[in-house]
């Protein structure tokens, strides 16, 4: 398997993506401030000032279209010289990101479009990701020897019912919630019969059909796959949905295989240990880490994973009585470095350059008001509730969703813009074109004046979410005319971090390839690109086999 390059690093040995890692390392140091800020804090700390002022003043004048593109290194003539340096730079360290031609690092990959049967409740995004996910893992196992599938952090099944039906494999699904488990113990059974069904119709009712097996596991390590191998024969038929819940605080080993065993107690045939191969779909903050170091390295009976990460703002990076590894660094090189990133660069990582590019107008000014409506929002907690403050408080995504609604609806409201001699009511492209322009207006009297009334809907709905009842005394217009003439520099701001987002991410990635290339030689590791990146931002595999 070849490793990616970048234009002009490499990580097909451990020396070079050290070197690679050290890099990314050396470019961030100065860029510390941004990194590590946090936008809801944009004007109670006056995170524009500690940007080159050269660069606040060019980008403030910038078109959103042109802001989008920052993040994939797309620069402007007109800039300062050290800006495009610094878009450049960052872009050129970043790990690439494109689909390639599979087949040429795994020759035997076939992908299969999946049938209308077991595509069912699959949205566009994650459909495209099991189809590709699925075959690779096949291929992957195909060339490892190994027969069974352990699919973690599974989810309701998707991928595993895929190996189990599609690709007739032995699949074991494993994940914490015991409502994941049930949701995918039923799906199976009403694919199961679905399948079954066709069978007798084609009068091939003698064959039998690979149905995943679910477990319940809140704790995932070598101890439960040794016990997994020695009690699945790949030879079995399996003919009903298992499901076993793993106290994970049981400490006998032989407690937990008595638990296993129950997923093969319909068999009377003896077991033998079988091969295992690892996968994880977005397995989420540590599991990811726990998949590659506690599983895939210490547990002789995993020969390959596939590993996909995400939600790295969820990995741990301090050494506690309850993570004494944790999620980064992984790798000896990365620790020895004494490398350290903090939650909000971690946060940063899951930015995709694909998703910002590929945002219409309408969407992207949305985002960067939304951003400067929760800012100056911190500027009424501070003010007006500062014990909150302590608590780190969130206001969540289904206010954020309700937020972007009232936007738009207060958007479709005020503008009516001619175009053509026509009346255009709803926010299309051309509309766009005249919200861009009230955004980067220099808080003028051009900017909407519905954008007072949205802050202070907002404000009380955060306030609400935190189950807090808005005081008599807070001036929200007052504030509001205190942060207006900033607002305009959200967006350059938030252009310009979003820019570190993906190389966060690679040394991330790289920190995980290095800690397998730290195995030496018997194990093979390389980075893959599978998913195509507007569709799955976090589309980069971990792919290793014991050799």
């Amino acid at each position: 398997m070849a490793a990616g390059c970048c234009r002009r690093y490499s990580c097909e040995t451990a020396t070079q993506t050290l070197e690679w890692i050290n890099a990314i390392n050396d470019f961030l140091i100065p860029y510390k401030p941004l990194l590590n800020s946090h936008v809801v804090n944009f004007f109670t700390d006056r995170l524009w000032e500690s940007v080159d002022k050269q660069w606040i003043d060019c980008l403030r004048h910038e078109s959103v279209e042109n802001l989008l593109q920052i993040p994939s290194g797309v620069i402007q003539d007109n800039w300062p010289s050290s800006l495009k340096e610094f878009v450049l730079t960052s872009t050129s360290l970043v790990f690439p990101r494109e689909q390639g031609n599979l087949q040429m690092t795994l020759p035997d990959l076939h992908v299969t479009s999946l049938s209308s049967v077991l595509a069912q409740g699959m949205n566009l995004k994650k459909k495209h990701e099991v189809e590709i996910l699925a075959a690779v893992i096949t291929s992957i196992a195909k060339n490892a020897g190994a027969q069974t599938i352990i699919d973690v952090g599974a989810g309701q099944g998707y991928l595993a019912q895929v190996l189990s039906f599609q690709y007739q494999l032995s699949v074991v699904a494993i994940d914490a919630s015991s409502h994941h488990g049930t949701v995918t113990s039923a799906r199976a059974k009403r694919i199961m019969k679905h399948y079954a069904a066709k069978m007798r119709e084609r009068r091939t009712g003698n064959q039998h059909l690979n149905v995943p097996q679910t477990i319940t596991c809140r704790v995932l390590s070598s101890d439960v796959l040794k016990a997994l191998s020695g009690t699945l024969s790949p030879t079995d038929d399996v003919e009903q949905s298992n499901r076993v819940e793993v106290d994970s605080q049981k400490p006998s080993l032989q407690v937990l295989e008595a638990d296993i065993g129950k997923l093969s107690s319909s068999s009377n045939k003896p077991k033998t240990e079988s091969s295992l191969v690892l996968a994880g779909l977005h397995a989420c903050g540590d599991l990811s880490v726990t998949m590659l170091r506690l599983t895939f390295v210490e547990c002789e009976e995993v020969k390959a994973i596939v590993s996909i990460g995400c939600c790295y703002n969820l990995l741990s990076e301090e050494h506690t009585e309850n993570t004494p590894q944790c999620g980064f660094p992984m790798s000896d090189g990365v620790n020895l470095a004494g490398l350290s990133l903090g939650k909000n660069a971690r946060d940063l990582a899951c930015q995709s350059a694909e998703r910002w590019r590929s945002l219409s107008k309408v969407a992207a000014v949305q985002n960067f008001e939304l951003h400067a409506f929760r800012a100056a929002f911190q500027m009424v907690l501070n003010k007006y509730y500062p014990e909150v403050l302590t608590r780190s408080p969130s206001i969540g995504r289904q206010g954020k969703a309700l937020r972007r609604q009232q936007l738009m609806r207060s958007i479709q409201t005020h503008l009516h813009v001619k175009d053509n001699g026509k009346t255009c009511s709803t926010c299309d492209v051309d509309t766009s074109h005249d919200i861009s322009s009230n955004y980067s207006s220099r808080g003028g009297d051009s900017q909407s004046p519905d954008q007072y009334s949205l802050f202070e809907k907002f404000c009380k709905s955060g306030l609400g979410r935190l189950g807090l009842i808005p005081m008599q005394e807070i001036d929200f217009l007052g504030l509001w005319m205190e942060a207006k003439p900033f607002s305009e520099l959200v967006g350059p701001y938030w252009s310009l971090r979003a820019a570190l987002g993906p190389l966060v991410e690679t040394l991330l990635l790289l920190d995980r390839l290095l800690f397998l290339q730290e195995q030496g030689n018997s194990v093979e590791a390389a980075m893959l690109p599978l998913f195509d990146p507007t569709l799955s931002p976090r589309n980069v595999a971990l792919i290793a086999q014991k050799i």
